[in-house]
């Protein structure tokens, strides 16, 4: 399996987009990745924007973006909570500093904004966004997946494919061949 042995760090709080949260922890783990999750409490249950839980090892504090090859903000309302927490804009940051993978969809790119790192990248998200990126320096297109350099940006659930087999990837470092 192309990604046996690495580990990705998944980001989460309340009101996550449901698809955008699980099928790209479900097609990670399915390609030999161990996938993490934090949020603001270690061991407690999140609720997606229709429902769906899911459980996360670690708190936010708990976790360092040297223990991981990849990192993964999935969309929905979540970002705009997610944005706000010192630890995640650090881990954001250390992922970034580090040239280690980081992806995002939807709306998560308000998160790497507010990291301050999507100046002179070109990026996708879903339109609502759009402004926010390109006034914090980023190049929007309108694609289902972006891949700039470290940066993995998708739109919206319909893209999930193209992006997480991108995601995948760029992990693999077989992106591109």
């Amino acid at each position: 399996m192309e990604l046996s042995g690495k580990k990705i760090l998944a980001i989460v709080d309340e009101e996550f987009e449901d698809l955008e949260m699980w099928y790209p922890i479900l097609r990670l783990r399915e390609s030999g990745a161990q996938v993490d999750i934090a949020g603001p409490k270690a061991k407690t249950v999140y609720h997606g924007k229709y429902g769906v839980p899911i459980t996360t090892d670690y708190a936010f504090g708990d976790v360092s973006s040297s223990d991981y090859a990849g990192y993964y903000v999935p969309g929905g309302w979540a970002p705009d909570k997610l944005r706000r927490y010192a630890d995640v804009l650090r881990l954001t940051r250390e992922f970034h500093e580090a040239a280690k993978p980081i992806a995002q969809i939807c709306h998560a790119g308000w998160v790497l904004i507010s990291a301050k790192i999507v100046r002179g990248y070109t990026m996708t998200s879903t339109p609502g966004i759009r402004d926010d990126l390109e006034n914090a320096g980023a190049v929007w297109v309108d694609e289902e997946v972006v891949v700039d350099r470290n940066i993995v940006s998708g739109r919206r659930p319909p893209d999930l494919p193209a992006f997480t087999k991108a995601f995948v990837e760029v992990l693999a470092g077989t992106y591109g061949r």
